[in-house]
């Protein structure tokens, strides 16, 4: 630094430097928040997408119980039987 009458005189080197710390120092927190704002959305968008998953999941498992409990053998049989249809073990062919 150079000396003058009244005291020190700022180099213009200095000014950019002292500008840019501001400048850094002013924004690295607006920064830190932006992406904690970010990560705060996303997390949200990630269990409502878990929820749905859920959700989903347990509608397939009681469909999955309709349809083995539909599809047993003596639930088969009383439909049939509503139906008038009778099971004859004569009338089965096996073809090989």
């Amino acid at each position: 630094m150079k000396k003058s009458r009244k005291g020190y005189r700022i180099l213009k080197g200095e000014k950019v430097f002292f500008t840019l710390i501001i400048f850094v120092l002013v924004l690295s927190p607006i920064l830190v928040v932006s992406s904690k704002s970010i990560l705060s959305k996303s997390n949200i968008e990630v269990e409502k997408i878990k929820k749905k998953i859920e959700k989903q999941e347990n509608i397939n498992e009681s469909l999955e119980m309709q349809v083995n409990e539909l599809a047993s053998l003596s639930n088969i049989q009383d439909i049939a039987k509503e139906y008038g249809l009778s099971y004859v073990n004569d009338n089965i062919i096996l073809i090989k």
